[in-house]
């Protein structure tokens, strides 16, 4: 049941009534999400809070969200999967997300199901700080 309905609340935040929107849907491959990603900063609200999230061409990563201390990870992709995957200190490599391109804006979709989709857009280089 928790499938169906995390699968339910990706058709319905991806399609509009009467449209093509699935057409315009396309999930990036292992080597574009790492194009994407490598040198740049994913910025987005995560479920209920601002973030903005650096990965380095080495594998690290840092998590910054608005009030908190940041966090240094690890990221990497899977080939396999098509899947962007991270490490934490208290969270060892995760299932992964796919990235999934929509009229222009990035989402993170969990291969879980554990989160609806989360919309990101992508700045070019280190840009941690977030504006006042």
């Amino acid at each position: 049941m928790k499938k169906f309905a995390y699968l339910l609340s990706v058709f319905l935040i991806f399609a509009l009534p009467g449209s093509n929107a699935a057409a315009e849907d396309r999930t990036l491959t292992a080597e574009e999400i790492v194009d994407l990603l490598t040198g740049n900063t994913a910025v987005g609200t995560w479920i209920d809070h601002e973030y903005r999230q650096y990965f380095d061409k080495h594998g690290q990563t840092i998590y910054a969200q608005r009030g908190q201390r940041s966090s240094l990870g690890k990221w990497r992709v899977n080939r396999k999967h098509n899947h962007y995957e991270s490490w934490w200190e208290r969270v060892d490599w995760g299932a992964g997300f796919s990235i999934v391109q929509r009229d222009g804006v990035y989402y993170w979709v969990s291969s879980t199901g554990t989160t609806d989709p989360q919309a990101f857009e992508i700045l070019e280089g280190s840009q941690l700080l977030f504006p006042e």
